[in-house]
């Protein structure tokens, strides 16, 4: 009675474990992969889940990445299957202000976003153990969408 249930149970494991193709450009590469070497033996399991993510990138030039993928520095965002989409801007550790929604690399979440496009989705693994899945609806690069004098006030 249980064999069908099962099978199709083994199945949607292997479907969401399979990772969506990203594409991250030269120069980021070269300075993520230079940063998980230095973090790896303060942090080697956040080391290795980013060495992971370079490691199936396809790297490409910089100039060659469509606005719609994310970089160091784009603001993102993701419907998480935990609730209400939010908007992040992804950072390296030393700039992370979860206050002005600014997110490391070196963080779970910031990994799974790198080099994603808008509308892939991924599974990812928080650090208390869970497996969540993200979507990335909208990507917006910094200096891209408006001038930075647009947001000061006129105080």
């Amino acid at each position: 009675m249980g064999g069908h249930k099962h099978g199709c149970k083994m199945q949607e494991k292997t479907k969401a474990k399979r990772k969506p193709a990203i594409k991250i450009g030269a120069t980021d590469h070269a300075k993520l992969l230079a940063f998980a070497s230095a973090m790896e033996s303060r942090n080697p399991e956040m080391a290795e889940e980013l060495f992971l993510e370079l490691d199936r990138a396809r790297v490409v030039a910089d100039g060659s990445i469509s606005e719609d993928v994310v970089q160091m520095g784009s603001t993102v965002t993701f419907k998480p299957d935990t609730g209400e989409a939010k908007t992040v801007t992804l950072v390296f550790p030393g700039d992370a202000d979860i206050a002005q929604g600014k997110i490391s690399i070196f963080t779970p979440i910031g990994t799974a976003l790198i080099g994603l496009t808008k509308g892939q989705a991924i599974m990812w693994t928080a650090r208390d153990g869970r497996t969540h899945e993200l979507e990335v609806l909208e990507v917006h690069q910094a200096g891209a969408a408006a001038p930075a004098t647009a947001t000061s006030g006129g105080n």
